[in-house]
Order: C-alpha cells, then structure tokens, then sequence
C-alpha cells in the first residue's frame, strides 16, 4: 500500500464492526438523545449520515421523525445492504465527503459519527459539512483521541500515538493487521479542524447521566454506578483535567451561534474554545 493514503473502499466488507445491527442501533439511540437535547426533536427536518455503510443508523435517525434522511458513503457493499432493508425510507447515496451532492445550506443535521480518521482529507469532509449545512442547522460529531490510552478499533494501546511507520510495525506484531491506516488527531487538532463551527462538548453529560443519553451499558453493574456517581458529581475544574486523554468526544456544532435547548444536567455541556 505504501506511505500514500487511498481511500478506504467497501470498509463494512473488512470491519465486521458496521454490521453489528444491535451496537450501531444503541449508537443511534445516543446520538439522537443528544441531537434532542440540543436542538429538539428531528420531526420534519432533511437529516444525513455521512458515512452511514450499512445503514443502521440512518435508518435510527428515519425513524426518530426526521422528514428527509439520506445516508452518504462510499462503502458500496455497505450501501447495497442498506438500500435493500431500508431504502423505502432513507435516501442512499454514494458519494464522497469531500464532495457531498446536495445544495449549501440544505440540510438541517448532520451525523458524522467516528469517520473523520478513515477518510484522506477530513479537514476537507468538514469543510462540505459546513457548506450543506443550514444556518440554524447542527452537526453531531464522534470523535477519537489520538491520545485515548486505548487505541478503539485493534485495542492496543498506545497505538494512535507512534509515528505511521511504528504503528505499522505494532499492528504487524500483534498480528492483527498488516498495516494501520487510521489517523486520530488530538483534542487541539479536532478544535483546529473544526474552527469555522461553534461548538459544544457533551462528552461529560453523557458520561454522567448514560441514561439520560441512552448509554446505560457505558457503566454496567456495581461498579459502574459508582462511577457514574462520581462523574456526576465531580467538580467540572476536575473533569477538565482529564480532556486531553479521553478516549472520545461527543460534540454538537452549529455555523451561527446557539445553545442546548434542553434541560439542565449535573454536568452541563459546555463551549468547546476555538483556536
């Protein structure tokens, strides 16, 4: 493959993981709780998942009210499998990102949900975002740390942080991969790439209060609840301490300037600091 980044066709074909209808389901149930609590319900809006593969989650987002929800990838299995169980009420396209086929500003929310370290220029996948996107529109954004200890798709830590060449020669040594394409960027680099959006973090709201935000698997059993207690309670001066390594971050982001409609949290979303 070489040092030169291409992208990542048919991606559900090699990642069982976009076929896990009940995981990418729960994911869905998150993402709209928190698209809710910030702007309210999805009845009558034009919604997208921008690299939906199989279409699970759009079709979530189907189903959530939205009046238009179009699913865009180049995942071309993925997207046959998709149109086949849920075309009669998603629109499916293949296309690429950096190049989204629908006007500016025509429509209202946008997912892009752990994509942005897949694809070859994500700086210019953000930017199309921005374009399409309403002006009182919003963009529901997963994304991973380079500095989360835990690397999410091979489970090795440490992984996102060597140079290519090194996290190269570590997947090969695992054995699980001959090479590792994935590139995450840092709390400050994703601030960078998203600096014409406002932005506001629910990363903490969501660990605090999981069923609020339908996450109640992220702190199963005894324990788990013990540390939800904590995260609920904790002094946000604390809690920022620990931003720079969180594994991920859940963030909704707007052209002009807004704020979550909904109620009050124990620990409320806040402003993320453009740079």
């Amino acid at each position: 493959m070489g040092k030169q980044r291409v992208a990542q066709l048919e991606y559900s074909e090699f990642q069982s993981a976009m076929l896990d209808e009940e995981k990418r389901r729960r994911k869905a149930a998150k993402i709209i709780a928190v698209l809710e609590h910030f702007h309210g319900p999805l009845g009558g809006l034009t919604v997208g998942d921008v690299g939906c593969s199989a279409g699970f989650i759009a079709d979530e987002l189907a189903q959530a009210g939205a009046k238009h929800t179009l699913g865009i990838d180049i995942d071309v299995p993925g997207l046959r499998r998709a149109a086949d169980r849920f075309g009669e009420r998603v629109a499916f396209v293949c296309g690429d990102g950096t190049a989204l086929p629908f006007p500016d500003g025509s429509v209202d929310v946008l997912v892009f949900n752990h994509i942005y370290e897949h694809v070859v220029d994500p700086d210019a996948v953000v930017a199309e975002m921005h374009r399409v996107l309403s002006d009182e529109g919003v963009l529901y954004l997963g994304l991973g740390n380079r500095l989360g200890v835990i690397e999410p798709h091979y489970k090795l830590p440490f992984l996102s942080y060597l140079p290519p060449a090194l996290a190269d020669r570590y997947v090969r040594a695992s054995g699980r991969a001959d090479h590792y394409y994935e590139r995450f960027r840092t709390r400050r680099g994703l601030r960078r790439m998203l600096r014409a959006f406002h932005v506001w973090d629910y990363t903490f709201p969501v660990l605090a209060t999981p069923t609020r935000f339908a996450g109640s698997e992220l702190f199963p059993g005894a324990l788990g609840r013990v540390v939800k207690g904590v995260l609920a309670k904790a002094p946000r001066e604390v809690l920022r301490l620990l931003l720079p390594v969180v594994p991920t971050y859940l963030w909704v982001a707007t052209k002009t300037p807004r704020r979550p409609a909904g109620a009050a949290l124990p620990q409320p979303p806040e402003r993320v600091r453009p740079l």
